[in-house]
């Protein structure tokens, strides 16, 4: 059964552009809604930044951050359909230049990538249960930039179990997910 959800750009150089949608009933597209206030809350963060988009589904949050003036975005998932359809979407926005696609495991690349971010996005399906080894990982690797921000989207009925050296700053709940920020401990 297909998926039918209208996905677009909503801000930025790319405003409107619209996207193309995951068949994919697994791929869980982050509404406009929660869009809007994500980026609304971390665009301090974004102009000028590298942004990590892991377990990247359809793309539309890295390729958001690329139309609101990030650097780069670096856009991570394992499962061939949505590597196809992130790289259809950045095709179709015109911004392959600031993008790198790559298919693999979240945690792999956590552990070899030589690059530090300055947001880190994590929406990962809803039953993963690596989570927390995923998320101390980022921390053991030290992929975040010391004044960057880590964003997880997850099921709002289980909550993030706490992170040595990173800092809640905000949660962020809607009907069925919510979306915590983290910062690292000074």
């Amino acid at each position: 059964m297909e998926l039918e959800v209208n996905m677009r750009v909503i801000a930025g150089k790319m405003r409107g552009t619209n996207l193309e949608n995951p068949k994919d009933r697994r791929v869980r597209p982050t509404t406009d809604r929660i869009k809007e206030d994500l980026f609304n809350i971390i665009m301090p963060y974004i102009p000028d930044s590298l942004f990590l988009d892991l377990f990247a589904g359809s793309g539309a949050i890295g390729i958001e951050a690329i139309s609101r003036g990030c650097k780069k975005s670096i856009f991570v998932d394992n499962n061939m359909d949505s590597f196809r359809l992130i790289k259809k979407n950045i095709k179709k926005t015109k911004c392959i230049d600031q993008s790198t696609v790559i298919k693999k495991d979240a945690i792999s690349f956590v552990n070899t990538t030589k690059d530090k971010f300055d947001v880190i996005f994590l929406d990962p399906p809803y039953n993963y249960e690596k989570l927390k080894n995923l998320i101390e990982n980022i921390v053991k690797c030290d992929i975040l930039c010391k004044d960057g921000i880590l964003i997880v989207e997850h099921d709002k009925n289980i909550p993030l179990e706490p992170v040595e050296k990173l800092v809640n700053i905000k949660t962020k709940s809607y009907s069925l997910t919510s979306i915590d920020f983290f910062v690292t401990e000074d």
